[in-house]
């Protein structure tokens, strides 16, 4: 199953299936490199110097930095610097290979897998990484308290983990699996832990997080920065960097900053030397010759709304049917993106595998005139104030958002005033809006993700992720029996045919408003060089260096 991820604090891509190199993507396979510029040819003829310090802007906290208890974008975004995985998806062929693993195989019914854990891999207490370091993090993972939180869901299908020695490690998997390998290529969710390190912090861990990735943690002022230093000891950078030795700055200052007018003046200044900015904000570096812009389209939904169906009013389809059809998604996409997006029409992006090409011909389509039949039919009428009710009671509703979003909610409010519904916007930090969804107590919510595969659903709609990932409280036979499928289904025409079947099902019922896919824009100093993307928009500083 996948693990969700929000775009904006934060849920799971798992990553390295193709990259963007200080330029636009051109497509799995192939790295995309700085134009050869007169500039250009002057920065090939200086040495990539050691030393120096990168500020990078995080436009949300982490609400922990224990990776089996968070699923957010903003944790992982931190906690792929501090760790490693087991494998890693080269760039060039696609191909699924060894890292931290230094081998292995699976059996021919698929439920046995065995790994050979590379020898000389060290934590950052100095500890060794070893076979039981792998089983004892994966097992505290799966435990009951925490695996509802965040990883643990994708390991649930393992049955058992045996070590019978220091490099070997073996999973007995309850199915076989078609999703569970590239997870496993995941530096940030699947890392191992230093036991020792989880052991003394306890409940404080999350903020003093030890692993075996490139930069180890220095200091967190809660509010304001996440500073990172170089871990002297990595010799085990994944094959595809240039750089298999310690990072070459001394340190990693993510500093956080909400408002993108704020990152803006601060990359003016000097202040910082990265930022995700909106594509208004990144048009105004594209012609600054101190810059360069990194263009990417996300993999996932930029932008939905999840009603929650245990809310009374939202359990009629009718209005949920109406909702969807009061937004003019074109309308948000224009002026919070300027246009740089796409409309979407169901839970999965047209750039991710199972996505149904006939999906237009059956999603709802804005329609102002339909949504108001639609809530008359449902016994909803409008007062002498314009907003509908129904036995006395208005329709009102809450929808929760993040500044980030302030303008799409706006809009959407509107939308909604203008069928008779009255929607209230409850704007919070991310942390405080994951609090909310995940304890029921919400109507609608902004959310968006990224992802590399349709399983990314699994725990958004899956029945048993109710409590979870499921904020919308999706209980539907059919949906849970297709996303089952999905997981075990290893031919992949008929893996897309369940996923395309699912999308129809979703979209029918209306449990989400899908808006947007759109592109990321990464803004970075020049003085920074060899910074790149992967596919869901991780910043990978492996080749880094200042200039």
């Amino acid at each position: 199953m996948g693990i969700r991820k929000r775009e904006t604090t934060t849920f799971v891509s798992i990553v390295l299936s193709c990259f963007v190199l200080l330029a636009s993507v051109v497509g799995c396979g192939t790295l995309a490199t700085k134009p050869d510029t007169d500039e250009g040819k002057k920065d090939a003829n200086i040495s990539e110097k050691k030393g120096g310090t990168i500020t990078v802007a995080i436009g949300s906290e982490p609400d922990t930095l224990d990776v089996h208890k968070s699923t957010a974008l903003s944790t992982e975004g931190v906690a792929l610097n501090l760790g490693g995985a087991l494998l890693y998806r080269d760039p060039q062929t696609n191909e699924v290979k060894p890292h931290l693993a230094e081998s292995y195989s699976i059996s021919e019914d698929g439920k046995t897998w065995t790994f050979r854990i590379r020898q000389g891999v060290t934590f950052h207490d100095g500890t060794l990484l070893t076979a039981q370091a792998y089983k004892r993090t994966f097992e505290r993972a799966m435990s009951p308290e925490i695996a509802p939180k965040g990883v643990g869901m994708v390991l649930g299908i393992i049955k058992s983990i045996k070590t019978p020695d220091d490099q070997t490690l073996i999973l007995e998997l309850n199915e076989p699996s078609a999703t569970l390998l590239t997870y496993f290529t995941s530096a940030s969710w699947m890392q191992p832990l230093s036991v020792d390190a989880v052991q003394k912090f306890g409940d404080q861990y999350g903020r003093n997080p030890v692993g075996v990735g490139p930069w180890k943690i220095d200091s967190w002022k809660s509010g304001d920065s996440i500073t990172l230093i170089q871990n002297d000891a990595y010799r085990w950078a994944p094959p595809f960097f240039k750089n298999q030795g310690p990072p070459r700055p001394d340190k990693l200052v993510l500093k956080l900053i909400r408002n993108p007018q704020t990152a803006v003046a601060a990359l003016e200044s000097g202040t910082i030397d990265i930022a995700d900015l909106p594509a208004k904000d990144a048009k105004k570096f594209k012609n600054n010759n101190r810059f360069t812009v990194l263009e990417q389209t996300k993999r996932g939904l930029g932008l939905f709304v999840e009603l929650n169906l245990n809310n009374e009013i939202l359990q009629d389809k009718n209005v949920r049917k109406a909702l969807q059809m009061a937004v003019k998604k074109e309308a948000i996409v224009q002026s919070h993106l300027q246009g740089e997006g796409i409309v979407a029409d169901g839970p999965l992006p047209a750039n991710l595998f199972g996505y149904d090409q006939s999906i237009a011909q059956y999603a709802y389509k804005y329609n102002p005139e339909e949504a108001v039949k639609l809530l008359e039919e449902a016994g909803w009428k409008l007062n002498a104030q314009g907003i509908r009710e129904k036995a006395g009671k208005p329709l009102q509703l809450e929808l929760l958002s993040m500044e980030v979003w302030s303008q799409p909610a706006q809009l959407m409010q509107g939308m909604f005033k203008a069928i008779g519904v009255d929607v209230k916007i409850i704007t919070l930090e991310g942390s405080a809006v994951d609090q909310l969804t995940a304890a029921g107590t919400f109507d609608l919510a902004l959310d968006g993700y990224v992802a590399d595969d349709p399983d990314i659903l699994f725990p958004f709609m899956h029945s048993t992720q109710i409590g979870g990932m499921n904020r919308s409280a999706i209980h539907d036979k059919t949906i849970d029996s297709l996303l089952e499928k999905g997981q075990v289904t290893m031919k992949s025409d008929d893996r897309a045919k369940i996923y395309e079947d699912l999308q129809k099902r979703a979209v029918e019922e209306a449990f989400w408003i899908p808006i947007y896919t759109e592109k990321r824009f990464v803004v970075v100093n020049n003085r920074v060089q060899g910074l790149m993307l992967d596919p869901s928009g991780l910043k990978l500083y492996q080749d880094v260096w200042v200039k």
